[in-house]
């Protein structure tokens, strides 16, 4: 019967410390930004023309 006091306890400590972690996390900003992540897919990427660069430098 003792043992589960000290399994009580230690489960205990643990949610504390997984509680403790998750306020540290919400307080360092790791939560903030919501919106970016789901529609950056919808971002285009910017495409660099090299054969445009590569004739902007030969006609110098």
């Amino acid at each position: 019967m003792n043992i589960f006091y000290l399994l009580i306890g230690v489960s205990l400590l643990v949610a504390l410390v997984f509680l403790g972690a998750f306020i540290w996390a919400v307080r360092s900003g790791q939560f903030d930004d919501n919106e970016t992540p789901s529609i950056r897919i919808l971002f285009d990427d910017d495409v660099i023309d090299k054969d445009t660069d590569n004739n902007k430098e030969q006609t110098k």
